[in-house]
């Protein structure tokens, strides 16, 4: 890339896609393409198509997406894998027929089987079942990976798909009924320490394993990849390590300043047991995170106002 290429940002409006467009900037990068989605429904693949065959940009990272927790990935199953299918194939097949060469799809870690050795490599995309409770998400992005394969087998494409382990940072989503899992625990550890309750309450056993990455570094490894030239078709994004939900919970508390119990509440899914990324394909290129946990758990609270939390 050069610093007057045309970048298409999809989804800059999210946490992943502002991060994106920050770390463009931050780089000096001038030709930067955005549209809200009033200004662009991705669902409406005319539009789309009119759209990038208009602007034709050079780049295009795909970071829009429908998202959310166990809870909203679990009840609104139809809407997660038709919207993400329709947002992927308008935009890879509209991206194709623009002439647009490089382009960087953005895909999640629960693509993996439920059950997988870990960590998890790239190769055991498809070598199991999937976890259930957002099976519909994982295959309308394990199609997405296998669109980005087929055209760059096809056509000649240089379109890169990469999966990072569980995210956080500034424009995360901390409503409790569709959030990830740090997210919310930064809000009930607020909340719970605002009213000074002695216990704060979290979905399921507390032993279930995650690895977090903060966003800022995600948008680093995505504008990396452009940047080198980067045609493999799968990587995986992340830190390497990965902690218990308890173990995160505590670090939360600590952050916040809440000095209670956890209670835990067993009724609720944990979810997959442990996904824990193996990275080493990124960083032999010569890429790694930088930012540790309990800091960006830190700096995730600072970009959190109050005012935002309790207008959710």
């Amino acid at each position: 890339m050069n610093k007057d290429s045309k970048i298409y940002v999809a989804g800059h409006r999210g946490m992943v896609g502002s991060a994106i467009v920050r770390n463009l900037e931050s780089k000096g990068y001038r030709n930067i393409l955005v549209r809200t989605h009033q200004e662009l429904d991705l669902l409406n693949q005319q539009a789309v198509f009119e759209f990038l065959g208009t602007e034709k940009p050079d780049y295009l990272f795909l970071a829009a997406a429908k998202v959310g927790g166990i809870y909203v990935n679990n009840t609104c199953r139809g809407q997660f894998i038709y919207e993400n299918l329709a947002i992927e194939t308008n935009l890879i097949h509209g991206a194709h027929l623009a002439g647009v060469q490089r382009l960087c799809f953005l895909g999640s870690s629960c693509i993996y089987p439920r059950d997988c050795p870990q960590p998890i490599k790239e190769e055991y995309l498809l070598t199991g079942t999937l976890e259930p409770t957002n099976e519909p998400y994982a295959i309308a992005k394990i199609a997405g990976i296998k669109l980005c394969e087929a055209y760059n087998q096809q056509y000649g494409r240089q379109y890169v798909s990469v999966m990072p382990t569980n995210l956080y940072g500034p424009n995360d989503n901390y409503d409790l009924a569709n959030s990830h899992v740090l997210p919310a625990l930064i809000r009930k550890a607020h909340e719970a320490k605002e009213r000074s309750d002695k216990n704060m309450v979290i979905w399921g056993t507390g032993t279930p394993r995650r690895e977090f990455l903060y966003v800022d570094d995600m948008a680093d490894a995505c504008v990396f990849m452009m940047e080198n030239n980067v045609n493999t078709s799968l990587f995986n994004v992340g830190t390497g390590a990965d902690v218990t939900i308890r173990e995160l919970a505590e670090k939360v508390m600590k952050v916040v300043g809440f000095n209670g119990g956890i209670e835990f509440d067993v009724s609720k899914p944990d979810g997959t047991p442990r996904k824990l990324l193996d990275v080493n394909r990124l960083t032999t290129l010569g890429w790694q995170a930088s930012v540790g946990l309990q800091n960006g758990i830190a700096l995730a609270y600072a970009a959190t106002s109050f005012n935002s939390l309790q207008a959710i």
